[in-house]
């Protein structure tokens, strides 16, 4: 597995948030090298964590944030901010769909085009090459954002600057990391469309579908694709492990969802389906690694890359994680 990254910051690593070798055990007694093949996959849905399970994890009370409180983008909600997501008694697969929840911020502020321009421009400063267009667009779809903000939970940033660098930023760096170029990608659970829009913005010879289980978001992407007139994208009103049992895609793109353990369960019955799965996380996702070893071992995905990275501003660490899937050799 490789950690080395052009935005990885040597130093800075915890101690005990590294890996536990081959046969020796992370936090909790979880074991690296343990399986459960004889497990039937049904048997583990909707099984309940006790408090036994949430210490094994490692997982701290930060971690532990509700939908409030997490990037435009969960799968049933979407107005999770934070790139880690806790672990939930039920998959967040199998919750139902609720479109009229309670708006969390009604009176979002929205910043005139210029204001958010200038803090892409802030967000994007130490990055070469960016197009000046592609800032355009980014700014016309986070003003789209945060007036749908005042009608449905899409995101908790309502800084512009924190918005720029948190999620735009985040989701963008995928395409500096990741190959893209002629490949189909689904953004499971997009929610305001992240990181699927900022990513098929980037990358315009690559394919998106940004999958949305709630028809209010889904509607909301649908609007946002025409106004931006993207070609290359289209919205599902649908579950993304209900669109691949027809569809293949090369890579699932997945950001604030759910944990490690609870994407690869998600997708567990659709895995031959995908190549790679590339998931967003922030500083502690070695401990989202480790929680999810025995079930990512046990349904045949594999962690091949990590690329650590820091925003700007101060504004925190973060991770890309790419998983290999049963359907494909990887990257």
């Amino acid at each position: 597995m490789s950690t080395s990254s052009p935005f990885e910051t040597p130093g800075k690593r915890d101690p005990e948030d590294e890996q536990p070798g081959e046969g020796e055990t992370g936090k909790g007694g979880l074991a690296s090298g343990a399986a459960a093949d004889d497990l039937d996959e049904d048997a583990l849905e909707g099984a309940v964590l006790d408090d036994a399970d949430l210490e094994a994890s490692g997982l701290d009370e930060d971690d532990l944030e509700g939908d409030d409180d997490d990037d435009g983008d969960d799968e049933d909600d979407g107005d999770a901010d934070d790139p880690d997501v806790a672990e939930t008694s039920t998959p967040k697969s199998k919750k139902v769909e609720v479109d009229d929840e309670p708006v969390a911020h009604p009176d979002t502020p929205v910043p005139t085009k210029a204001k958010m321009l200038a803090a892409l421009q802030w967000a994007f400063e130490a990055e070469a090459d960016i197009p000046p267009e592609l800032l355009e667009q980014f700014a016309d779809h986070a003003l789209m954002l945060l007036k749908g903000n005042r009608e449905q939970n899409l995101t908790k940033f309502l800084d512009p600057k924190e918005l720029a660098a948190k999620v735009y930023l985040d989701s963008w760096r995928v395409t500096r990391l990741v190959p893209l170029m002629a490949t189909r990608l689904l953004d499971l659970g997009s929610g305001g469309g992240f990181p699927g829009l900022p990513i098929a913005m980037a990358e315009p010879m690559c394919s998106m579908v940004l999958s949305e289980g709630s028809a209010k978001k889904s509607a909301f992407l649908t609007m946002c694709i025409e106004k931006l007139a993207l070609r290359n994208v289209t919205a599902v009103h649908e579950k993304a492990e209900e669109f691949l049992t027809r569809e293949r895609v090369n890579t699932v793109v997945v950001r604030a969802v759910s944990s490690v353990r609870e994407n690869v369960r998600t997708l567990r019955k659709v895995r031959h389906a995908v190549k790679d799965v590339v998931m967003l996380k922030s500083h502690s996702w070695s401990r989202e690694v480790r929680a999810a070893e025995r079930e990512v071992e046990r349904l045949g995905f594999k962690l091949d890359t990590v690329w650590e990275h820091e925003l700007p501003g101060e504004m925190g660490q973060r991770a890309i994680l790419v998983y290999r899937a049963p359907g494909g050799a990887g990257m």
